[in-house]
């Protein structure tokens, strides 16, 4: 294969589940923080970043009084609010592009959002021919692993940088992590990402 192009998709790392949000994960507001970090110092490996928010309108089924964690949701990423926005720790982070997914219907992965043109992930990520994508984000368990799921399923090499999201629960963590390698995703430190990338 050609030289490929690489994207570092930064999913939902939002003050809404970060601690101190509406559905926080323990680790959030410091994995936050580590990306900010990643992002400043590795950006120039990377040809497109590219952020995802939970966007939600009216996702109707998906929020519930009465949520059971699995498929229903106390209130979160309620469009508008400053919780929706992205996490202050990224204020720097300047993205090619930011999709927002889940306005009127529950939505995990990131190639469920369109950005402010309607634009699909998918759609910007073939415009840049990207290549290959790095995700990170939160949470580890549920909207990291769907993006990556999808990311691979698009065709795209894909690799989730394992220091740099955070699962729910441990075991959901080890889930996904299992689910993920079978499908062919890579998992790797991000202090280790390039080792054996050529520039």
């Amino acid at each position: 294969m050609g030289e490929g192009r690489r994207a570092l998709l930064v999913v939902d790392v939002q003050p809404t589940f970060c601690e101190g949000g509406a559905l926080p994960v323990a680790g959030g507001n410091d994995v936050a923080e580590a990306i900010a970090r990643y992002a400043a110092a590795r950006r120039d490996r990377y040809d497109l970043v590219v952020t995802t928010q939970d966007w939600h309108i009216d996702p109707g089924e998906h929020f519930s009084e009465h949520p059971d964690f699995v498929d229903t949701w106390p209130p979160h990423g309620v469009a508008g609010t400053t919780e929706a926005e992205l996490h202050p720790a990224l204020s720097e982070l300047g993205p090619d592009a930011s999709v927002r997914k889940g306005q009127y219907a529950a939505a995990y992965s990131g190639f469920e959002g369109v950005d402010g043109e309607g634009r699909p992930l998918a759609g910007i990520l073939r415009e840049e021919r990207v290549t290959d994508v790095d995700v990170v984000g939160i949470a580890e368990s549920h909207c990291v692993r769907a993006t990556a799921l999808d990311a691979h399923a698009e065709g795209l090499r894909t690799r989730v940088l394992t220091d740099l999201t955070v699962p729910v629960t441990p075991e959901l963590g080890a889930a996904a992590r299992d689910e993920l390698r079978a499908a062919g995703v890579v998992l790797v430190d991000s202090g280790s990402a390039f080792d054996d990338v050529t520039d």
